[in-house]
This record gives C-alpha cells, sequence and structure tokens, in this order.
C-alpha cells in the first residue's frame, strides 16, 4: 500500500470518528508523525471523491463528508493507486511450470487482498479501534482495582 493511500485511510479515520468536528492538515499530520504537505495533497484528492469537505478560513479545516458504512478501503485505495490488479506474467511464453505456479498463488493472494480491503469500511475499522483501545484499557483498569 502506498503512502498516500496509508495517509487517506488515516485522514478519514481521524475525521470519521467524529464526522462534526472539523479537524486541520496540522492536527492529522502531527496525530500520524506526517508531511502536512504531502497529506494536504492527499485530503484533496478525497475532496474531490465528496469524503471530506474542506471549510476555510480561521478554525477551518476537514470534514468527513462520506457514508462509513459504504465506504471500503478499497475505494480509498482506488484513489491513489490502480487497483483493477490484473496479473501480468511477464513472459508467458517462456514461463517454467515453478514460474507459473508461483504466477498462481500470487494472483490468489491479490484477490484475497482485494475482497477483504473491498469487505473492509471505514465504520469497520472505527469499531476495531474502539475494540482495540477498550482491551488497552482493560488492564489498567484491572491494576487499578487489584
Amino acid at each position: 500500500m502506498q503512502k498516500s493511500s496509508r495517509l487517506a485511510i488515516y485522514a478519514l479515520i481521524e475525521l470519521a470518528s467524529d464526522p462534526k468536528r472539523q479537524v486541520s492538515v496540522s492536527e492529522i499530520g502531527e496525530k500520524y508523525r506526517v508531511s502536512a504537505h504531502h497529506l494536504a495533497k492527499v485530503m484533496h484528492t478525497l475532496g474531490r471523491a465528496g469524503l471530506v469537505s474542506s471549510i476555510r478560513g480561521v478554525g477551518g479545516g476537514y470534514c468527513f463528508s462520506g457514508n462509513a458504512r459504504r465506504t471500503t478501503l478499497l475505494d480509498v485505495i482506488g484513489l491513489f493507486e490502480d487497483t483493477s490488479g490484473e496479473c501480468k506474467l511477464a513472459d508467458v511464453a517462456q514461463a517454467t511450470p515453478v514460474e507459473w505456479a508461483l504466477f498462481d498463488v500470487m494472483c490468489e493472494i491479490d484477490d484475497i487482498e482485494k475482497a477483504t480491503l473491498g469487505a473492509i469500511t471505514i465504520s469497520t475499522m472505527l469499531k476495531q479501534i474502539a475494540r482495540r483501545e477498550k482491551s488497552a484499557a482493560e488492564p489498567t483498569a484491572r491494576s487499578a482495582r487489584g
């Protein structure tokens, strides 16, 4: 996954976690330790796709405007990368059985990756994050009671 795709997912999750809140590029960049300049380009692409809205001026920033239950990770990645992903073997005429076998396996992995990314929505990610945060907080709560 390319850096732009990862940044887009980080930004969308940050914004979708509180859709009414406006968040600046610098705030998101700081949180995820990424360049605000690169993130601004990513946000522009997300805006053109209708996933975020920008609010200009003092106190402005971005807010989530997509549908968290319908926007998949594959949708987001597809904005920055070619996800059509046809498997290609460099030299079909000269390919050995070993090359064909590896080609078959790699195509299967690509298909599984696409199916997985196409099934995981922004909403699913938010739930996963909440579960992770809850499980991380539980040992602390237990030790405080003990």
